[in-house]
């Protein structure tokens, strides 16, 4: 056990699909795996393990934010032995090419602040890559569901209520999107020599200013969590 996660070792599956919601954590679990177990709840971070298929796959909330998934993807990728998280979340759109629950997978993430990777990695990182052989697999598991899957820089920041302008965040970061978490995972994957992805569905537009309700974030973004499954 670890100060944030009460599972017992063996618990927690080699692969983990990682919603920052807790309560989203327990949909997944209740809705697409079959013998689950939950295996903690400290915190309320709920983590639930059981079988899709006939595979063995945990479900474990983040938290929002990189300190909060720096926290949780360094002890299971350290001391559950966990070899991939896969983190499915929500995201706002950038650009009118993305439309609400539209599905992307994060090619990179850049980070308003390159303080988590030096102290982390001791290196000046402002991007932070993904698994290229994850992708892989969440690339072919999307074509074999015939869902489109939009390749996208994304940007995970630090800062829910910001002021600067949309213009100026789009030519400073280089995204189509934002989020607040995969660059924290990423760089936790670098640093522990283990695999991370990031499969994000898009639940608000910062330019036709569309949103959905928390409710729906929480229980209507299927079809991340069905690429994510598949890959197994």
């Amino acid at each position: 056990m670890t100060p944030h996660i009460e599972a017992k070792k063996g618990e927690i599956a080699k692969t983990v699909l990682m919603p920052g919601d807790p309560l989203r954590a327990k949909y997944i679990a209740d809705n697409f795996l079959e013998n689950v177990k939950q295996v903690s709840s400290v915190r309320n971070m709920l983590m639930f393990t059981g079988t899709y298929k006939g595979k063995e796959v945990s479900i474990c909330g983040s938290g929002m934010g990189v300190p909060s998934i720096g926290i949780y993807s360094y002890e299971l990728f350290k001391f559950y032995d966990v070899d991939n998280i896969i983190r499915v979340g929500s995201s706002g759109a950038y650009t009118k090419e993305l439309n609400l629950y539209d599905v992307v997978l994060a090619t990179e993430a850049y980070s308003d602040s390159n303080s988590f990777a030096k102290l982390v990695l001791e290196e000046d990182l402002h991007v932070a890559l993904p698994s290229d052989e994850l992708n892989k697999r969440l690339m072919d598991s999307a074509k074999k569901l015939n869902i489109s899957l939009n390749l996208e820089r994304v940007h995970s920041t630090d800062v829910f209520y910001a002021t600067r302008s949309l213009e100026k965040t789009i030519a400073d970061t280089g995204a189509s999107c934002v989020e607040m978490e995969s660059y924290g995972l990423f760089i936790n994957a670098k640093v522990t020599g283990k695999n991370a992805a990031c499969l994000l569905s898009i639940s608000d537009h910062l330019v036709t200013h569309e949103e959905t309700t928390p409710k729906q974030r929480e229980t209507t973004l299927t079809d991340m969590i069905k690429i994510a499954l598949e890959s197994l």
